[in-house]
């Protein structure tokens, strides 16, 4: 441990949108932190993160009393452990909304997962446009324009001010950029596309992806050394 109150093991920043999550919400509410990172889709991937996470994946958040697994757990514990970030909406049914549609991110979208996996960096062609990815698609456009007419009023996120709930969707906008998506052919008015636009534009995320930048850069040294025998 560092002298910080916690520690955060994340994964590679290119690839890992659950690292994401919590790592955002921790930058944008200016909470100190330390920060660890394990390459992913390596041989010694889920022994390295074993020595830190009990459930052998990232992001895992270390504090002086313990360790927290998993996203969404990890923003609860840092919602609680920081009231004064107002972190979830402070009115009850805007609450129970923003927690609803962060479980519902969290649990579900698997062929959106599967079919648009995180990869911040690139510009992919888009996947055939199955049935179950176009209901994932239309689902999160409907969530998007649907909490922003309803609680969005003062400020460009979900609820307005940034949340919980926007740094379990950033890594749905950072998809929908890799792989070109128009939600307008998925029944975006435009809300849900200018809210995409406000969370990239995020200096935390500038951050992140400075840093998955970096480490892509560093990484592609590394290979280029082995090929060459160095």
């Amino acid at each position: 441990m560092t002298t910080n109150t916690y520690t955060l093991v994340i994964g590679d920043k290119n690839l890992s949108s659950w690292s994401l999550r919590p790592w955002l919400a921790l930058k944008q509410c200016g909470i100190p932190f330390a920060e660890q990172c394990i390459r992913l889709r390596q041989p010694d991937s889920k022994a390295e993160i074993l020595r830190h996470s009990p459930s052998g994946k990232v992001p895992a958040l270390k504090t002086r009393t313990g360790v927290v697994w998993d996203s969404l757990a990890i923003l609860d514990y840092v919602a609680e452990r920081h009231p004064e970030q107002k972190l979830w909406p402070e009115s009850l049914e805007a609450r129970a909304t923003a927690r609803s549609i962060s479980a519902e991110m969290h649990s579900g979208f698997a062929t959106l997962r599967n079919d648009m996996s995180m990869d911040l960096l690139s510009k992919l062609p888009a996947p055939p446009l199955s049935a179950a990815l176009e209901a994932d698609i239309r689902r999160i456009a409907a969530i998007w324009k649907d909490t922003r007419a309803r609680f969005g009023r003062g400020g460009p996120f979900l609820f307005g001010a940034f949340s919980n709930a926007d740094a379990m969707y950033a890594p749905v906008a950072t998809r929908f950029r890799t792989y070109g998506v128009d939600l307008g052919r998925f029944g975006d008015d435009g809300t849900g596309a200018a809210y995409a636009e406000a969370v990239l534009a995020l200096p935390a995320m500038a951050e992140w992806t400075r840093g998955a930048m970096s480490e892509t850069s560093s990484q592609k040294s590394e290979i280029g050394s082995q090929r060459a025998g160095l």
